[in-house]
């Protein structure tokens, strides 16, 4: 446990009245309507969009998370969220202008939109309560789970103290300031978040013990853990590092913030965008931040724990009071911050409350929004006034807080969830990439393969099962197989649904093309009946977009994983393959700036 002086304890009640100033602040607007709680009239700009997006994905369990993969894979075990860059582009390139044109209030809402009948209102009612209340829960008890541990660790609190303590500040703001509340505050804890992450990340390595970069760099307990690239001699660290994440997983899993074709709180904000070109650099700039500038140093205060905290016991030996099912060695983040001197102690505390609120916020504002929109006034009161539709909204989020806080003192690590969350989620996300540009896809796609893929992981994750098809000495499949065969598993069934189904109505898929726009060769036949129907569907004026868009994807690829890798390469003193990422971070800069030239002649 760290003594906090007068000067911390001054920097956290500063924050947190700020936080509670601009959730008041805003109330009466965010108060006003559905369309101002939830998406706040629509009238965002790009760049507070896309600091939002950066301060929510910035919450308490990622350097938890990133601490826990570089301690036990090294720092190329980060591929496996590395990876979801390549979504992350599609969809600012690809997806960003289509989601901003459908003017859906949730992205639930598209279901009704691209699909029709029965199965499209099933399908949006089961949703809103799949990602609004259970996978909305889990993924906001694995953050309060990190706030556990740290409150732990540095402040002594039991969990249950850390719990409310934590979460009824970030309740009251998010049920009072609504979408707009999330968003202003988000800019404030930003900042907050990045000054407390470099700040930490600079003192901790240059403590005694770590000695400064030079013999941390040396350290035989970080000397193995330092590529960024897996070893390729490794088959097994090959394949679960590098291979699937770029190869399957990437665009076959549905995780939150990183959803194939976007969707979830990231297309909340491109919905909030003033108009498609606000959306598409809001989710331009999220991405370049998100992948660029913040993994470095986490990353540090990672390594930095090897030579401090080698193994998990000796962070039972320094923290004896922490539970036993708490252990792990996410753990090690939290114990590193004990070191901090005060100034510092309460910034970087203040950063991770920071964290914890953008986040839990935006979840909160989000399954909010889902609860409203596609369950209550869909299925339960279709004539509900706005002021009632508000109403259930602020009481929502308190629910789902509640929920999600009786959910984190169950669990153990953040990597736990992680894994799980990818694995529930496989095989889904192609559909996701495909329903905007195949007519083909229709309701009873994304229900099959919802089911199977929820099905699958959960009959692979019996102990006896798992063990007879997945044991490293006597399985039937090497243990990387798991994600593939859920993947194939979950695309075969929803493909044979896709076939042995109805398509949509002529109608629907007519009505969505013309809202939308898609294009491409997999509206052919849409187009062709609709002209034989004497309905024009097409807009002359708008070329499509999506081979330049995946031009832009590769390029800005290759901008953000130089720059990332190049900034790693010049903290490791490797200049000559620095300087080489650098210049070519320039270069793919330029030309991407030229790409987006072309696109925006394109679509506007």
């Amino acid at each position: 446990m760290v003594d906090l002086s007068t000067f911390d304890y001054t920097l956290i009640i500063l924050f947190f009245s700020i936080t509670l100033f601009i959730g008041i602040w805003v109330s009466k607007k965010s108060g006003k309507n559905s369309g101002e709680f939830f998406l706040s009239g629509r009238s965002m700009p790009w760049w507070l969009l896309g600091l939002s997006m950066v301060a929510t994905t910035f919450s308490t369990d990622t350097p938890n998370l990133v601490t826990d993969i570089v301690r036990t894979s090294g720092v190329s075990g980060n591929w496996s969220w590395w990876a979801f860059l390549i979504t992350g582009l599609l969809t600012v390139f690809v997806y960003a202008k289509l989601w901003r044109k459908s003017n859906v209030k949730t992205d639930l809402e598209f279901y009704e939109l691209r699909y029709g009948g029965k199965p499209a209102k099933f399908l949006r009612k089961f949703r809103a309560i799949y990602l609004g209340i259970i996978f909305n829960v889990i993924t906001m008890s694995a953050v309060t789970l990190a706030a556990i541990k740290i409150g732990g660790i540095m402040l002594g609190l039991e969990p249950w103290e850390t719990v409310i303590s934590a979460g009824l500040i970030t309740v009251v703001f998010s049920a009072l300031g609504g979408f707009k509340g999330v968003v202003y505050t988000d800019f404030v804890l930003f900042f907050v978040a990045m000054g407390g992450a470099i700040g930490a990340a600079y003192y901790l390595v240059n403590i005694p013990e770590v000695g400064g970069i030079e013999a941390l760099m040396a350290n035989e307990n970080v000397v193995n853990k330092l590529s960024i690239l897996p070893d390729f001699s490794d088959t097994n660290a090959l394949i679960t590092l590098l291979i699937i994440p770029l190869a399957v997983q990437w665009w076959s899993s549905w995780y939150p913030g990183a959803e194939p074709g976007g969707g979830g709180y990231i297309a909340q904000r491109m919905l909030a965008a003033k108009d498609e070109n606000h959306a598409i650099g809001a989710t331009l700039f999220f991405n370049i931040m998100h992948y660029a500038l913040r993994p470095w140093p986490w990353i540090l205060v990672a390594l930095a724990s090897l030579v401090v905290f080698p193994d998990i016991a000796s962070i039972q030996e320094a923290f004896p009071n922490i539970a036993e099912d708490k252990l792990g060695h996410d753990l090690a983040y939290s114990a590193m911050l004990t070191k901090l001197p005060s100034g510092l102690l309460g910034l970087v505390l203040a950063s991770l409350i920071a964290a914890y609120m953008s986040t839990i916020s935006t979840q909160l504002n989000w399954g909010s929004s889902y609860i409203v929109f596609d369950f209550y006034k869909e299925q339960i009161n279709p004539e509900a006034s706005e002021k009632r539709l508000v109403a259930v909204g602020r009481i929502s989020t308190v629910v789902l807080m509640v929920f999600s806080a009786l959910l984190a003192l169950l669990l153990q690590n953040a990597f736990q969830l992680f894994s799980l969350l990818l694995v529930f989620g496989a095989g889904t996300g192609l559909i996701f990439i495909l329903r905007w540009f195949w007519w083909r896809i229709n309701a009873w796609s994304e229900i099959t393969a919802m089911f199977a893929s929820g099905i699958v992981s959960l009959v692979f994750a019996i102990p006896s099962v798992d063990t007879f098809l997945f044991d490293a000495s006597t399985g039937v499949f090497p243990g990387w197989a798991k994600f593939l065969l859920v993947v194939f598993i979950t695309s075969a069934v929803w493909i044979i649904s896709t076939f042995i189904t109805k398509p949509e109505s002529k109608e629907v898929l007519q009505s969505f093309y013309k809202k939308t726009q898609p294009g491409g060769p997999g509206w052919t036949k849409v187009i062709d009946d609709a002209k034989a129907d004497g309905v024009e569907i097409v807009d002359s004026k708008e070329g499509w977009s999506v081979p330049s868009g995946i031009i832009a994807m590769l390029i800005g690829c290759t901008l953000i994983y130089s720059a990332m890798f190049a900034t790693g390469y010049w903290i490791y003193g490797d200049y000559n393959l620095a300087l080489t990422l650098t210049v070519t971070a320039v270069i793919s800069a330029f030309l991407l700036i030229k790409m987006w030239k072309k696109i925006k002649a394109i679509i506007l």
